[in-house]
């Protein structure tokens, strides 16, 4: 059986261990001071400051699970180091034409927790990350969106 791998760029890497450390070494700390202070108040069954700090736990001590199963099994794949920049592949930035409004758009795929749409920055599991994987300059690219079918042209990779 083999692991899931998850794509990522360094600086998405990056950003995941950073956050990792962080819940860590400060919100961790911070919670477990906080659930001493309500408890210090007295009766817990109703204690609403307890109840938020065991939550705030909580949610804490998933999150830390989850990073770490995700940056164990990280794959972290450098764009810089990509030489062959013939087709569309993770970590590259692909310039595409709308066929209908001839707007042009520039989108960089990565793993799904460096994903900013808004910034052009798109997960190579999305719709228009997984039509633009292995495409070319000059590819027709066809993409089922909630509004219907678009239609783009790559006109530049890099």
């Amino acid at each position: 059986m083999s692991v899931e791998r998850f794509p990522m760029t360094p600086g998405g890497y990056k950003k995941l261990k950073e956050e990792l450390h962080r819940l860590k070494t400060v919100e961790r700390q911070e919670v477990i001071k906080a659930i001493s202070f309500a408890r210090s108040l007295g009766d817990l069954s109703e204690n609403a400051e307890y109840e938020t700090a065991k939550n705030k736990q909580s949610f804490i001590e998933g999150r830390i699970q989850e990073l770490e199963a995700k940056t164990s099994r990280a794959e972290v794949i450098d764009p810089g180091k990509i030489s062959n920049k013939d087709r569309v592949v993770f970590g590259l930035t692909a310039t595409l034409e709308d066929v209908e409004s001839g707007d042009e758009l520039k989108y960089q795929i990565v793993g799904d927790d460096e994903s900013d749409p808004d910034n052009g920055i798109i997960s190579i599991s999305s719709p228009i990350g997984r039509a633009l994987i292995g495409k070319e300059i000059d590819d027709d690219v066809q993409v089922r969106t909630p509004g219907g079918i678009r239609e783009f042209i790559v006109v530049d990779i890099n």
